[in-house]
C-alpha cells in the first residue's frame, strides 16, 4: 500500500460510518495491544492458580486478563465483560455503554516460551453475553506474530490491520475472503477421535489436504482465514463435548469467518445459532470454507 493510501484504523472506522460508541470500543481495545506485548518479555511461566476449565495459568494469561479488564472498568465503556481466566460475568457500575464483553485475553500463551504466534480474541454483544453468536455486532483479534495484527468484523466485511513502529494500526487488506485452498487443523490425538470424526479427516487427507496445527487457535484460524481449509478441534474419547470454549473462541471466530464468506459447526448445527448456557460452556469446532463445513456435517451424520 502506498504512502498516501495509507489509512489509521480509526479513519477507517469513521469512513465506514461505524456507531461512534463502539468504534471508541474498538480503538480501545487497539491501544491495549503495545501493553499486552511488553508483558512478552517476563519470563516466570506458571502463576501457581487455574482458570474456570482447570488449567494452569500463566503469567502472560493473567497479565493480559488484568491489562483489559481493568482498562474496560476503568473506561466504563462496558456493563458485562466475560474472559476465559475469571469465574463469573463482571458488571460495571455506572458504565456509558451497554456492551457486553467476551474475551480469551491471550490464546495460545503456552506457546510464549518458543516464541510462536499467539493472540487476543474479542467478542462484542449489545448487551449480555449469554447469547447466541448471531447477536454478536463486532468481533476482532489481536495476533502478535511476526507483525502485530487486528483482524476485524463490525458486520460489513473483514478488514486486516497492521501495526506500525509507532504502534498505530493502519488497514493492510480489505474485505477478506476465505479463499478455496487444502489446509487442515486439527485439533486432538487421532487415537480418540470418534469414528465420524475420524472418517472426515481421512478424506480430507486423501483429497489433498495439508497439515497446518500451531496449538494457537487464533494463529491456526489466521491462516485458515487467509489460505483456506479447515480448523476443527472435534468432541473426542474423554472430552466428547470439546474442548474450546463458546464464549471466548467458537462464537467471536466464528463470527469472523462467517463474515468472510466461511462457516463454523459443531458438527451437526452453526455454532452462532447456540444459546450458551453458562459460561464455560464448551464446543467441538469445525471452521473454514463452507465446502469443508458441510463435508464435515455430513460425516458427522453418518
Amino acid at each position: 500500500m502506498k504512502a498516501s493510501e495509507i489509512m489509521m484504523l480509526k479513519e477507517f472506522l469513521i469512513k465506514n460510518k461505524t456507531d461512534e460508541k463502539l468504534s471508541e470500543l474498538i480503538l480501545f481495545f487497539s491501544e491495549q495491544a503495545n501493553k499486552i506485548k511488553k508483558g512478552f518479555f517476563q519470563t516466570k511461566k506458571a502463576e501457581n492458580t487455574k482458570n474456570i476449565y482447570g488449567e494452569e495459568q500463566m503469567t502472560l494469561d493473567k497479565l493480559a486478563d488484568d491489562v483489559l479488564v481493568n482498562g474496560l472498568k476503568k473506561s466504563k465503556l462496558v456493563r458485562y465483560i466475560a474472559t476465559e481466566e475469571q469465574p463469573e460475568i463482571i458488571k460495571v457500575d455506572n458504565s456509558k455503554n451497554e456492551f457486553g464483553i467476551v474475551l480469551d485475553p491471550l490464546d495460545g500463551s503456552s506457546l510464549i516460551d518458543v516464541n510462536l504466534t499467539v493472540g487476543t480474541i474479542i467478542g462484542i454483544y449489545p448487551g449480555n453475553v449469554l447469547e447466541k453468536g448471531a447477536n454478536m455486532i463486532a468481533a476482532m483479534y489481536i495476533l502478535y506474530g511476526p507483525l502485530t495484527t487486528i483482524t476485524l468484523t463490525t458486520g460489513n466485511g473483514v478488514h486486516e490491520f497492521g501495526m506500525d513502529e509507532k504502534g498505530i494500526f493502519n488497514l493492510k487488506e480489505k474485505d477478506i475472503k476465505i479463499p478455496d485452498g487444502k489446509l487442515y487443523a486439527p485439533g486432538a490425538l487421532r487415537k480418540d477421535y470418534l469414528p465420524q470424526h475420524a472418517r472426515f479427516i481421512e478424506n480430507l487427507e486423501a483429497e489433498g489436504y495439508k497439515l497446518r496445527f500451531s496449538g494457537s487457535f487464533v494463529a491456526d484460524m489466521h491462516q485458515i482465514l487467509h489460505k483456506g481449509g479447515v480448523f476443527t478441534y472435534p468432541g473426542f474419547r474423554g472430552k466428547e463435548k470439546g474442548k474450546l470454549r463458546l464464549l471466548f473462541e467458537a462464537n467471536p471466530m466464528g463470527k469472523i469467518i462467517t463474515d468472510a464468506g466461511g462457516a463454523i459447526s459443531n458438527g451437526k448445527i452453526d455454532i452462532l445459532s447456540i444459546k450458551p448456557k453458562a459460561i464455560d460452556e464448551l464446543t467441538p469446532i469445525y471452521a473454514g470454507g463452507k465446502k469443508e463445513i458441510e463435508m464435515a456435517e455430513k460425516f458427522m451424520a453418518g
